[in-house]
């Protein structure tokens, strides 16, 4: 008869299951809006932090605000393996092990370590600029790809090995909640691009096949897929989005940290490969 791993022998008390004591974790894009977010909950549920972010001065920054003690922010560029494996490394050298990833980096319009042309970004799919694609494909899966290819070697021989990683899915797009929206870009409509809902797509499927190759090695890998997120949006778009969304609204910024709790902790200790949609209710119609 088979044994058991002792990992699986050994329960976590029920009031524990959600702490992350002794724990280090990387969260990528951690200067953002949800991953500011995210880097506080884990804070507090008693990780340690490192916030990496392309903008380094806003890692920085709010590594000093939160918690000087236990976090630190560095320059993270995703689509960079240099940059990717020396922040990994700086992470073990001032902390001494690596338990969990957050793979929250995304190009957006706004964001990245150069400014893309709204124009381009929201182009109609017939005329997407094949260059624009790439970038996406670059940070939203790529970069994927990389940050856990470096957090997987120091997960895989540390001691004890093992850890968490968690990726971000999305929805698919209704365009229908742009209509009547005035585009906040004088030279592009608004919309969500084919580069993001196909790339995001993709990582689910990085997620499987990551959470299958090392699951041997007690690694454990899933998806978040949130939903549209409040940020002084225009009134139409915020009146299209209610209207479809079954609890009457977009969600908050903070709104996330559960879900994300329950997936990096033993609360999920027997999750992996599984994609957690929090959407309001979006995708139940």
């Amino acid at each position: 008869m088979a044994e058991q791993p002792a990992s699986a022998l050994n329960p976590v008390p029920f009031p524990d299951l959600f702490r992350l004591d002794g724990r280090v974790a990387l969260v990528t894009g951690g200067a953002g809006l949800l991953g500011r977010r995210y880097c506080e909950a884990l804070l507090q549920a008693g990780a340690r932090v490192v916030i990496g972010d392309v903008d380094g001065a806003g890692a920085e920054a709010l590594a000093a605000e939160l918690d000087t003690e236990r976090t630190l922010g560095l320059k993270l560029d995703v689509t960079n393996e240099a940059s990717v494996n020396d922040a990994t490394q700086r992470a073990v050298q001032r902390f001494k092990r690596l338990d969990i990833l957050v793979n929250n980096a995304a190009l957006t319009v706004r964001g990245g370590s150069e400014r893309l042309s709204p124009a381009d970004y929201f182009a109609p799919f017939e005329s997407y600029k094949r260059e624009v694609w790439q970038r996406a494909v670059d940070v939203n899966l790529t970069g994927m790809l990389l940050c856990a290819q470096a957090a997987g070697r120091q997960m895989l021989h540390q001691d004890p090995p093992g850890g968490v990683m968690l990726t971000y899915g999305v929805v698919a797009p209704d365009q229908r909640v742009y209509d009547g929206v005035r585009s906040p870009y004088a030279d592009a409509t608004f919309n969500t691009p084919v580069s993001y809902a196909v790339t995001k797509t993709a990582v689910l499927g990085l997620t499987r096949y990551l959470a299958t190759y090392w699951g041997k090695n007690n690694i454990r890998v899933n998806a978040l897929t949130p939903h549209g997120v409040y940020d002084n949006h225009d009134d139409a778009f915020v009146r299209n989005f209610v209207y479809r969304s079954p609890l009457g609204r977009m969600a908050r910024n903070d709104e996330y940290r559960g879900a994300l709790l329950f997936l990096v902790s033993d609360a999920s200790s027997y999750m992996t490969g599984a994609n957690l949609i929090v959407d309001g209710g979006w995708t139940a119609w």
